[in-house]
């Protein structure tokens, strides 16, 4: 299917206002191979990479990872959040940028360990 790592296509990760930017960090392309493998199910990426713009547009950090394309904010079909957060977290107790929202998880490959 992919183009970029078994499951997954550049095309996936490009940021979502249309300007092209679709770069992606192969570690947060490993971290997104485990949790497919992990769950038996796609994984859906909801926000990859970021321009400056459109980041600022959707309220996103100033120092979000997305814009250095080393985030993502992910879906799997019928599993919750927190249970994908709970994953990440289980097997990464010390590293990555972990999040959960309501209807997504947000996962990135930050140098610093960071919850919410």
């Amino acid at each position: 299917m992919g183009n970029v790592s078994t499951h997954f296509s550049r095309e996936e990760f490009e940021c979502n206002c249309g300007c092209g930017f679709g770069a992606v960090d192969i570690e947060l392309l490993r971290l997104l191979e485990e949790a497919r493998e992990h769950f038996g199910k796609p994984v859906h990426i909801n926000s990859g990479c970021r321009c400056d713009t459109y980041n600022k547009r959707v309220g996103g950090s100033a120092k979000s990872q997305h814009v250095l394309a080393r985030a993502a904010d992910i879906v799997i079909d019928n599993i919750h959040p927190d249970k994908i957060k709970e994953f990440f977290i289980g097997k990464y107790p010390d590293k990555y940028g972990i999040g959960g929202y309501p209807s997504f998880t947000h996962i990135d490959t930050r140098s610093v360990k960071a919850r919410w």
